[in-house]
């Protein structure tokens, strides 16, 4: 802990206070990454909505050109031909009403996404007290409720994140690795940015993108100007 706590002192020390162009924050936090390992890019935007009003809450996703760099476990809902088409697709879980009876009775879903058909909600539904918590109930809105189940699976799997904003109104995600190419990871910041401003809430009125900062997963946080 101690190797790691001077690293991060020494990466703080070469972060600039004022804000950076998106060029600059990327480099800044690819070189000075502190860790041992392969660190995510995240990013954090502080919106100009009020998270107690539902119609201001931001739910979609965005598909990142150049993926995350990570890998997602998967967990498919559905019955019949889907359920062969979403495992030969990738996913790590598949099943029906059985899975949900074994997920309810274990009280937990080892997945990062789960991809339900429309049919089997009425199954899924019942672990809300379990997916919910977990921010893993399958949305129309995200595309996790879907009859095309394969395809779902193939686009997460390629690198279609969701975006959701926090109690406080904030978004966080990553953009990919620190061993990405600069460029990669401009292009799906650009990307994040274009999709997020588009969901602006019309409700939501005067700056909706207030602040945004970066860091790598263990690196010191950048302030970014995204206008440059």
């Amino acid at each position: 802990m101690k190797k790691i706590g001077k690293k991060y002192k020494s990466a703080k020390d070469a972060i600039p206070a004022e804000k950076q162009s998106k060029s600059e924050a990327i480099s800044l936090c690819k070189n000075n990454a502190p860790a041992n390992f392969d660190e995510s890019v995240d990013v954090a935007f502080s919106l100009g909505i009020d998270p107690k009003d539902a119609e201001q809450n931001i739910r979609t996703t965005v598909s990142l050109p150049n993926g995350t760099g990570k890998d997602v476990r998967i967990a498919v809902f559905a019955g019949g031909e889907a359920l062969t088409e979403a495992e030969s697709a990738g996913a790590e879980i598949v099943g029906g009403k059985e899975l949900a009876t074994k997920v309810a009775s274990e009280q937990k879903l080892d997945a990062d996404i789960v991809i339900s058909t429309p049919e089997m909600m009425a199954e899924v539904g019942q672990l809300g007290k379990i997916l919910g918590p977990q921010g893993l109930m399958p949305n129309p809105k995200t595309g996790t409720v879907t009859p095309n189940v394969a395809k779902a699976v193939e686009d997460f799997k390629k690198g279609k994140v969701e975006i959701k904003n926090d109690k406080l109104g904030n978004v966080h995600l990553s953009i990919g690795k620190v061993s990405f190419d600069e460029a990669k990871l401009a292009e799906n910041l650009d990307e994040v940015i274009a999709v997020l401003t588009k969901a602006k809430p019309s409700s939501s009125k005067g700056e909706f993108i207030k602040t945004v900062h970066m860091s790598s997963t263990m690196g010191p946080s950048i302030s970014v100007d995204i206008n440059i």
